[in-house]
């Protein structure tokens, strides 16, 4: 009875009175004990409401069945496809929408619409897909941000194809700890073309110039990723180079100069189709006719044979890298040994080699000089911290006070509360300095005490002014009490 007069009087109401009705009915259709009868007249007002003119009634409906897993799946359904306003909390929280409707209504949805569900709890990885197949960057940018999606690594790729130019996209997936190495390099190569294309319409750098530059940056980069990959991600960040055309003479002769052996042989491994072990003994075979054989089967540059084999005997006698933070950038004494060893065997059709080994000559050589002055800066860091934390310690300024810092050595001697003769620029800084952090020390009491003290502090720094004979007759008269200090700090 009460659902016919709610029927009869939603027919005329008010958009925003029949919006509240609406939201009622629903609530008791999913908490109330309603008859069998109530029930079923009570989704067939509902059902009829989904044809209201007004928005509002059926987003009203949309709230209270958006969370519920037993609302009903017909009004669930006829909600999710409704205008966004209305469908958005259904797409992002209804647990009755299947992966195959989801998978539709992102390729018929607009971003907004796609980024609710992107936003979804349990994505599944066809969902995730779709998103990435079809969705907008914003939608992208939702489903790398959801935690609880089942974002596969081909999904990945194809979000860095489609997206990849995108700042906010490249920052978050660089931050997940799952994404391949691959994908990494190839956020890279994106960033590295992005910034080339920008430069070069500013005028910065021309064509040629800047598109070397990224070249360069990508190779970098390459080897810092690649030195701190492991296992099947290696294999496949390897599978990846060869695959993009980055696994070049170039790249492979910039590793081995870096000092990373893995990298040299993987690569062989890759290019040759040969056993790992197989590879690494003729890598390591001094003889030179197994090592030119490898390179050829690798498909490598005639040209650039003399570089390996000069670099693999300077790794042999300088030593590889065995970390990964010192195979990340060129080993200044190899690149110089195997310059040399070239430019003094070279042709003509040995130029671009030594071209390339004299720019790696320059990153070396600017390389060094860049961790030279860094280390310099870090000393002069020190040094300063240092003497502040001296000053601290004694209550100093080391300039106002006239405290010099020469020498740590002279420092050294107030921090522990140490006074020697000799070694203070004030000595009455330095006296007080001794006792700067003894809580037993009292100026007052320290100076009316009648145990003989009076003299002592009277004679030897009252006046501001250092004497020997008064210090050390003072410091005689006043032994017996130091004495007993040092027995009370033991004690204690």
């Amino acid at each position: 009875m009460i659902v016919r007069q709610f029927i009869r009087w939603v027919r005329h109401a008010p958009a925003g009175e029949r919006a509240e009705a609406t939201r009622a009915l629903a609530r008791a259709w999913l908490i109330s004990d309603l008859s069998q009868d109530d029930r079923a007249a009570a989704e067939g007002a509902l059902l009829m409401l989904l044809d209201d003119a007004s928005p509002l009634v059926r987003a009203a409906m949309a709230d209270i069945f958006a969370r519920a897993h037993d609302a009903p799946p017909a009004i669930v359904a006829a909600l999710a496809t409704d205008q966004p306003s209305v469908a958005l909390p259904l797409l992002e929280f209804s647990p009755l929408l299947r992966d195959a409707d989801l998978v539709d209504i992102v390729a018929t949805g607009n971003s907004e619409i796609q980024c609710a569900i992107a936003r979804r709890a349990a994505l599944a990885s066809s969902v995730c897909a779709a998103l990435a197949e079809v969705g907008s960057p914003a939608a992208a940018l939702e489903l790398i941000e959801n935690p609880d999606a089942e974002l596969a690594a081909f999904s990945i790729d194809r979000i860095v194809e489609r997206h990849g130019h995108l700042a906010a996209i490249r920052e978050a997936l660089l931050q997940r700890d799952d994404l391949p190495a691959a994908t990494r390099l190839a956020l890279v190569a994106h960033l590295s073309a992005t910034l080339a294309k920008f430069v070069t319409a500013r005028e910065w750098l021309d064509p040629v110039r800047a598109e070397r530059v990224a070249v360069e940056a990508v190779e970098r980069s390459t080897i810092n990723i690649v030195a701190e990959t492991r296992g099947e991600d290696l294999a496949g960040l390897i599978r990846h180079l060869r695959t993009s055309g980055q696994l070049t003479a170039g790249l492979i002769l910039r590793a081995l100069l870096c000092g990373n052996i893995e990298l040299f042989e993987r690569a062989l491994v890759e290019l040759t189709g040969l056993a790992p072990h197989r590879v690494s003994a003729l890598v390591h075979d001094r003889g030179g006719a197994s090592l030119q054989a490898l390179l050829t089967k690798a498909g490598l540059p005639p040209s650039t044979f003399m570089a390996f084999r000069a670099a693999l005997e300077a790794g042999h006698e300088i030593g590889f890298v065995g970390s990964a933070e010192g195979a990340i950038r060129l080993q200044r004494r190899m690149v110089e040994r195997v310059l040399t060893q070239c430019e003094a065997g070279a042709s003509a059709a040995h130029e671009p080699l030594l071209i390339l080994l004299r720019r790696f000559a320059t990153e070396a050589a600017r390389e060094d000089a860049r961790l030279f002055c860094d280390e310099l800066v870090a000393d002069d860091l020190i040094a300063t911290n240092f003497v502040e934390l001296i000053s601290a310690q004694a209550g100093l300024d080391p300039i106002e006070d006239g405290w010099i810092d020469d020498t740590f050595a002279q420092e050294a001697d107030y921090i522990d509360g140490e006074f020697a003769p000799g070694t203070a620029v004030n000595d009455d800084i330095a006296f007080e300095a001794t006792y700067a952090d003894d809580d037993a020390y009292d100026h007052d009491a320290y100076d009316n005490d009648d145990d003989g003290r009076e003299p002592y502090r009277v004679a030897a720094y009252d006046d501001g002014s250092y004497d020997d004979d008064s210090y050390d007759a003072g410091r005689r008269a006043y032994e017996p009490w130091f004495e007993r200090e040092d027995r009370a700090q033991v004690a204690a």
